[in-house]
């Protein structure tokens, strides 16, 4: 598909590449996928659309009701796109997840944008052993199944999960374009540089409103920890001007302060702020922080007006 310009008409700001207008800043949320109560995710889902966060983002993790979820976003609201980041490549069957999109988005009037990643090796061959390898190549032939399909998933109605060059290049290539995770505003320069214009850019970043900085700090470790555990997180980090020193111990306040933003509602926003003006086309946040479980409706509506 080479680079593409940012498209004319309504909304010139929207990428060419996508068909599905993500807006400026949405909500990426781990409750929207996991909380037991639907009825609460339900109303969380429309409160979210109400503020004006302009896409849902919820997590596919490994495998699962990825896709029944994401309907039933798309049930409990009325405009807002929703879109897994991400459906976990390894975990789908690609010509039937591509006939339930088609499903899907039909019946919600084309708000369902297909988010496809290829997840992590600990946990994938947690379900089988040896079955992550090649990932680079699997995406491919996973995008060739997609491209088959009857219907097909067309590229503007799928992006992927990227942070090297070869998988920033293929989501350029063969899809809308790239969905971050856990990255810092550096990388986002990158990203763009490799995508080029008028393709979708749409980092995630975890948000955490809390001013006093041991505090913050402290909590922001806890969300860190995980992911330092995940080669892919941490060879991306390292390629981006951290070290391992940084990442020792939770991650150091260099690099805590790079991944999550955390402070009151203006700090969050220059954060945001600074992902656009690094070529970012839409940020979804993530707050943290909270208690498992818990859908952070409070925080939601306190960034809002700061953000939206």
């Amino acid at each position: 598909m080479g680079n593409r310009r940012a498209r004319a008409g309504p909304n010139p700001g929207l990428p060419e590449s996508l068909a599905v207008d993500f807006g400026r800043v949405g909500v990426w949320s781990g409750e929207l996928r996991r909380h037991a109560d639907l009825g609460e995710v339900a109303e969380a889902a429309a409160v979210l659309e109400e503020l004006g966060y302009s896409a849902l983002f919820l997590p596919g993790g490994a495998g699962g009701d990825i896709l029944e979820r994401s309907e039933h976003l798309l049930g409990a609201t009325g405009r807002v796109p929703v879109a897994p980041g991400i459906l976990n490549v390894w975990m789908h069957d690609g010509a039937e997840v591509a006939a339930e999109w088609a499903r899907i988005d039909a019946a919600h009037g084309q708000r369902f944008e297909l988010g496809l990643g290829i997840g992590h090796a600990p946990s994938v061959n947690a379900v089988e052993p040896g079955l992550y390898r090649k990932p680079y190549s699997k995406m491919r032939s996973y995008l060739d199944e997609l491209d088959e399909a009857s219907p097909p998933v067309p590229p503007e109605r799928r992006f992927l999960a990227a942070l090297g060059p070869r998988m920033l290049e293929l989501s350029r290539d063969r899809s809308a374009g790239a969905h971050p995770y856990f990255v810092p505003v550096e990388h986002t320069s990158y990203a763009r540089e490799v995508l080029g214009p008028g393709v979708l850019l749409a980092p995630e970043q975890a948000v955490l409103l809390e001013t006093d900085r041991a505090r913050a700090r402290e909590r922001a470790r806890g969300h860190l920890e995980r992911y330092l555990q995940l080669p892919n997180y941490t060879n991306n980090l390292l390629r981006h001007g951290f070290t391992e020193d940084d990442l020792q111990y939770g991650g150091n306040e260099r690099l805590v302060d790079g991944i999550v933003a955390w402070g009151d509602e203006s700090a969050i926003a220059d954060r945001v702020r600074a992902h656009h003006d690094a070529g970012a086309d839409h940020v979804c946040i993530q707050v943290i922080g909270v208690e498992p479980g818990t859908l952070p409706l409070e925080d939601w509506r306190r960034l809002a007006p700061a953000l939206v």
